[in-house]
């Protein structure tokens, strides 16, 4: 599937809220159940949370898109040396055409001064842990994951050289 990366816009930020409910129920339903990824997916990802992304100093929101619909995003912050990668997300049917290396590879140019790149990922998600892996992200922490969700994440990170 061909797909170029582009800065998001806010015509964008509906198509992005209904790609990552896409994402997350691809992913999540068999680990978390469809109502929780539901109501997680609502919160998070709502149009409202998605425009205060888009606007915030020092921040970087991608999306890949076919040019007919979305088929990724990706949303990293800047914080002093770090870059916190917010979200990375494919749909099922783009994955493994270099979408996510092509997301890591706009991010790490779009802040050259970051030393190094630091995300947290669900701990059931093996596939995203695979990913990162191969991409050279070492496991380098745990936590309880986003805002009090509950779902144990692990924290990765990959040094900018």
């Amino acid at each position: 599937m061909q797909a170029f990366i582009r800065s998001a816009s806010a015509r964008d930020i509906e198509a992005v809220s209904r790609l990552l409910g896409q994402c997350w129920h691809e992913t999540h339903d068999s680990i978390h159940g469809a109502d929780r990824v539901a109501a997680l997916t609502s919160e998070w990802h709502s149009p409202s949370a998605l425009k205060a992304s888009l606007d915030r100093p020092g921040s970087e929101f991608l999306v890949a898109d076919t040019g007919k619909t979305l088929v990724g995003m990706a949303y990293a912050q800047q914080d002093g040396k770090s870059v916190m990668l917010k979200q990375l997300y494919i749909l099922r049917q783009a994955q493994g055409a270099g979408l996510g290396t092509a997301f890591l590879q706009e991010i790490i140019e779009c802040f050259p001064e970051a030393e190094k790149i630091v995300l947290e990922v669900d701990e059931a998600n093996e596939s995203a842990i695979g990913f990162y892996m191969a991409g050279g992200f070492a496991i380098t922490g745990k936590t309880g994951g986003k805002a009090g969700s509950g779902i144990p994440a692990l924290i990765m990170e990959f040094p900018i050289v």
